[in-house]
């Protein structure tokens, strides 16, 4: 793909929820002492705020306000059942992280 400004606004959020999630795996893995490289912290968090950036820019020139662009964007996830806390309710990045920890793939 090209570069960040040729992405569309739906890639762009797609992006940046899947750099988030890498972010909280590689997080997890260097707390265990797993992760080899650990520059990669680093460019993840470096990565996230590029992307974070263009999706401002996006919105400012759309007259959006702040996140918008992203809860726009952000994938669906399917209804959630009977019982689930508000948390899981609204999804964000964290929530296939939490459902694999529950068991509730």
């Amino acid at each position: 793909m090209g570069t960040i400004s040729e992405m569309s606004d739906q890639d762009l959020v797609a992006r940046v929820v899947q750099a988030e999630r890498d972010l909280v795996a590689a997080r997890f893995k260097h707390s265990t002492n797993q992760l080899e490289n650990t520059a990669r912290l680093r460019n993840l968090r470096h990565e996230i705020a590029r992307l974070r950036t263009e999706a401002r820019t996006r919105e400012i020139a759309q007259g959006l306000g702040k996140d918008a662009l992203i809860q726009q964007h952000l994938p669906t996830t399917s209804a959630p059942a009977a019982g689930t806390g508000a948390s899981e309710a609204k999804g964000g990045f964290l929530a296939g992280i939490v459902d694999k920890i529950s068991g509730n793939d």
